[in-house]
């Protein structure tokens, strides 16, 4: 029978990517410098091939390196899979979950949502990861996350998807704005420059350009935001109108704010999904778990 990696070499080496330095990561394993790098020999020599080029000052993840550091992530992930497997009998959605979510929904859709799932889940333990959508994705893909909640449409591959629901677009404008008259809005009729949005990378910039037909994008100002929060205090100091999700209305971010929203005839939406590994043993919790949120938001 051919010789596989360990559990333990796995969990130093995948500890090893992460913080690219040999005492660190042997701190964070919590053993020694010299054991850990006689484990990450082993697995060298169990795989046949050098995972690590190293100097006297840096230690350098070389390319087959970062594929097996992707794959050890998968199969230690799968192998909790296993444990959880073995804890079903405890109830449904019970132990360790790792939940990516994208900041254009978490502020708004988690805190009351949180709650309730704690009371009627308690036995689950829901670690939160915020960031932009295309990281979240590659942490998936690397193992690093069990689920995600985003928005789409996004361009996806090897993922199981299930949509909540459709969030709609909202105008926010400062009250006493000249830049756009809310009620007779049109696109068409905005100035150059006075749309702002968030910058590249966040999918919300996308998907309100799509789903408020914004087609003239010298309507969209070249400085773009970096965060919501930030784009809303553009707005608020009057240098432009912009569009939000309808779950932002009524949010912390617009309280105590001089904004106003306001509906946009013809607007689109974004669908808001749960998304996890195709092929998952844990589907049908994923699937419970979209469930609860979409009756709770």
């Amino acid at each position: 029978m051919q010789k596989l990696p360990s559990v333990r070499q796995l969990q130093y080496f995948v500890t090893l990517d992460e913080l690219g330095h040999f005492g660190r990561a042997a701190e964070a394993c919590f053993v020694s410098q010299s054991a850990f790098s006689t484990a990450i020999q082993e697995l060298e020599l169990t795989l046949g091939a050098q995972l690590v080029d190293r100097t006297n000052r840096r230690v350098t993840i070389n390319s087959v390196g970062r594929e097996v550091a992707v794959q050890a992530r998968i199969c230690l992930q799968e192998l909790q899979d296993i444990t959880r497997l073995a804890r079903e009998r405890e109830g449904p959605l019970s132990g360790k979950l790792v939940l990516g979510v994208i900041p254009t929904i978490g502020p708004f859709l988690l805190p009351t949502m949180l709650k309730k799932l704690r009371r009627t889940f308690p036995k689950l333990q829901l670690y939160l990861r915020e960031q932009r959508s295309d990281e979240l994705y590659a942490g998936l893909q690397a193992g690093n996350i069990d689920l995600l909640l985003m928005a789409l449409p996004f361009p996806l591959k090897n993922v199981e998807t299930q949509v909540l629901f459709q969030d709609g677009f909202l105008l926010a404008c400062r009250r006493d704005t000249a830049l756009v008259d809310p009620a007779k809005f049109s696109v068409d009729e905005l100035h150059p420059e006075s749309v702002l949005l968030l910058e590249d990378g966040h999918c919300l910039r996308d998907h309100a350009v799509s789903a408020c037909h914004i087609s003239e994008l010298d309507k969209v100002n070249r400085f773009a935001a970096s965060s919501l929060h930030t784009l809303l205090e553009m707005v608020e100091s009057d240098l432009g109108i912009t569009f939000i999700p309808e779950m932002a209305q009524g949010s912390a971010l617009l309280r105590g704010t001089h904004i106003a929203t306001h509906p946009v005839q013809s607007a689109g939406h974004r669908d808001i999904a749960l998304i996890w590994r195709k092929g998952s043993n844990h589907g049908d919790d994923f699937r419970a778990l979209g469930d609860f949120i979409a009756e709770n938001r």
